[in-house]
């Protein structure tokens, strides 16, 4: 039987402190333990991109990380983002483009194009694509959602933000 182990981290600007498990994964402690339910849980292999959250400033499958190694960082779930307004325009523009449909991807779909809003002010359509690429959808067939990290692209660089 292996012993709870203490975790001490940032989730959304606010310490927590925690015993969990060793095998318990981050996205099941945000979940299960901190009721933040935005992230979601797909596949659970990695692969669908419904659990990405920001560990450190980076984007991360939090489905593939275990709580314990999160001990010491800054985490960021899409509730903080939202709440924080830092992807107010980006969700303005998945709503208005209608880049959203059940809903299931979109908080890891604004993970990731918030990183790579990031990391590149103007991307072009297939760079777009090609973050994205990691992230499902089976409802938009996403022209939707380019378009809409695109638009945010634009008016971003229109508002010199």
């Amino acid at each position: 039987m292996t012993a709870p182990v203490a975790i001490s981290l940032s989730v959304n600007g606010e310490r927590v402190e925690a015993h969990v498990l060793p095998r318990l994964n981050l996205a099941d402690f945000l979940r299960e333990h901190l009721e933040l339910t935005g992230t979601h849980l797909g596949c659970e292999h990695g692969v669908c991109g419904a659990c990405t959250v920001r560990v450190g400033g980076e984007i991360v499958r939090s489905c593939l990380m275990l709580a314990v190694q999160a001990n010491d960082t800054a985490v960021e779930t899409i509730e903080g983002l939202s709440d924080s307004g830092e992807i107010a325009d980006l969700q303005a523009a998945f709503r208005d483009r209608n880049a959203l449909q059940c809903g299931f991807c979109t908080p890891g779909m604004l993970m990731a194009a918030q990183d790579l809003l990031r990391e590149k002010r103007m991307p072009a359509r297939d760079e777009i694509r090609e973050h994205l690429s990691g992230n499902y959808c089976r409802c938009t067939g996403y022209q939707a959602i380019i378009d809409a990290v695109e638009a945010t692209a634009r008016m971003r660089m229109e508002l010199k933000v």
